[in-house]
């Protein structure tokens, strides 16, 4: 038996690995090639498994594949891919080979425009305090195929799935499933946005059992598809959808879950309404995985947060410099910006990405001093702000210039905060969101 991994990224390795211990002939192929991909290259074929660099594969009709599993960048509608699937060939993501060997252990997906890695961390950090071995895994945490080669039991999988990983899944089916948010994003990939909704409705329609955030507009006005979900709201008992002692939900400043009281909201550490929202879908999660309330407690009061996603890096001269690089559309950059103090000295821009702006043009005019631009968005970006009658921005090109830059205008703006919230995707300068976050971070430490 045949099959093509396509991308020797750390889940088409581990995706190569599980095949090639269940007696597959595997071969890895990828566009690139570096020396680094290389020592790569050649310790996979030391095991056994075929790698081609530098290579974009081909259906030979005399040599076909059973089985393609690709990496979640591929897009599920290149000719390759929409050929081997014309030719009934088995097409699937790294997360559904995944699902394949792990279905007897129960698994919560998160999916959703924003929110999906801090229900995902905090989730995984309730269930290790819990005692339980549940990782992380999907867009955070590990490769879901290097669960399946791991020996030990697992109580719970946690996996972050972007709406790339769940159409190339189209069996994978939580016990427990978590949609976070919807807001226009991905759309050079999904065209519409009903295409990128219907594609998250399919992974929650497959779950067991579903957790909705209430207080996103899109989903509150879907609720009476979903009569049967657990809905959670930020804005009290009253705002909950269908039976109330279903909700998850904060009033008179305590979180209750299904009747229960649970902690005073106050003791979790990170800042924004869209964070307490976060923190009542993962204590559905956890009470609906049975999780009992005192290590749901203890682990969200020692929570720290999300490295890159309002990431507190220092408090230099009385301002604060935070770390929102994970903020790579509109509607992350906004919410991201609203929970922050004002006056805040803005850092935005990076590889631009379609969606609606006014929302957060709005934010920037209520609470930014300045607006400091980088990257390829940089031009476009200072004629949006322009055009909204918004004057204090300069265009300043890169990061490093943006740090020393924010410093100066933070003393003459007496700003309380400098905030990376690029609203952008890194790839014009940086090879991820995480590398983008790293050199903000190192920068500010150094001044």
């Amino acid at each position: 038996m045949k099959a093509y991994v396509i991308g020797l990224g750390r889940s088409g390795i581990a995706a190569g690995r599980v095949l090639k211990r269940d007696g597959w002939e595997v071969i890895l192929s990828d566009r690139a090639s570096s020396p680094t991909l290389q020592e790569t290259q050649q310790e996979l074929e030391g095991e056994g498994i075929a790698v081609k660099l530098g290579h974009t594969p081909t259906l030979e009709p005399t040599d076909l594949p059973k089985l393609i599993v690709m990496s979640p960048g591929v897009p599920w509608d290149t000719p390759f891919l929409v050929a081997a699937r014309e030719q009934n060939i088995d097409t699937i993501g790294e997360l559904e080979l995944a699902w394949r060997y792990l279905k007897s252990t129960p698994w919560i997906g998160i999916t959703g425009t924003n929110g999906k890695t801090t229900i995902t961390a905090l989730l995984a950090a309730i269930c290790q305090t819990a005692g339980l071995n549940a990782p992380a895994c999907g867009n955070i945490g590990h490769a879901a195929c290097e669960l399946a080669l791991g020996e030990d039991k697992l109580d719970w999988i946690i996996a972050e799935i972007s709406s790339y990983q769940i159409e190339s899944s189209a069996q994978l089916a939580p016990k427990i499933g978590i949609w976070t948010t919807l807001t226009p994003d991905h759309l050079k990939r999904h065209h519409t946005l009903a295409n990128y909704a219907k594609i998250k409705a399919s992974l929650m329609r497959r779950s067991g059992e579903q957790v909705f955030n209430g207080d996103d507009p899109y989903l509150h006005s879907i609720q009476e598809d979903w009569p049967n979900a657990y809905w959670v709201s930020i804005k009290g008992k009253k705002e909950l959808i269908g039976s109330q002692a279903k909700g998850v939900y904060i009033e008179d400043g305590w979180v209750t879950a299904f009747g229960e009281l649970i902690l005073p909201v106050a003791l979790f550490k990170m800042v924004g309404e869209h964070n307490r929202q976060n923190l009542l879908m993962a204590v559905a999660a956890a009470r609906l995985a049975g999780i009992e309330r005192e290590a749901i407690v203890q682990a969200i009061t020692s929570f720290p947060g999300v490295p890159h996603r309002l990431e507190y890096i220092r408090t230099l001269q009385g301002v604060d410099y935070i770390n929102d690089s994970k903020a790579t559309n509109y509607d992350a950059a906004q919410v991201g910006l609203a929970a922050v103090k004002a006056p805040t000295i803005l850092i935005a821009g990076g590889e631009p990405k379609e969606g609606d702006d006014t929302a957060w043009l709005t934010t920037i005019k209520e609470k930014a001093a300045a607006v400091l631009l980088i990257g390829e968005a940089a031009p476009s970006f200072g004629d949006r702000l322009k055009e909204s009658g918004y004057q204090s921005y300069e265009i300043v090109e890169t990061m490093a210039k943006a740090v020393v830059r924010s410093r100066e205008l933070a003393k003459t703006q007496d700003a309380a905060v400098v905030l990376l919230s690029p609203a952008c995707a890194s790839f014009d300068q940086y090879r991820s969101f995480e590398g983008r976050g790293d050199h903000f971070r190192q920068l500010c430490l150094e001044l």
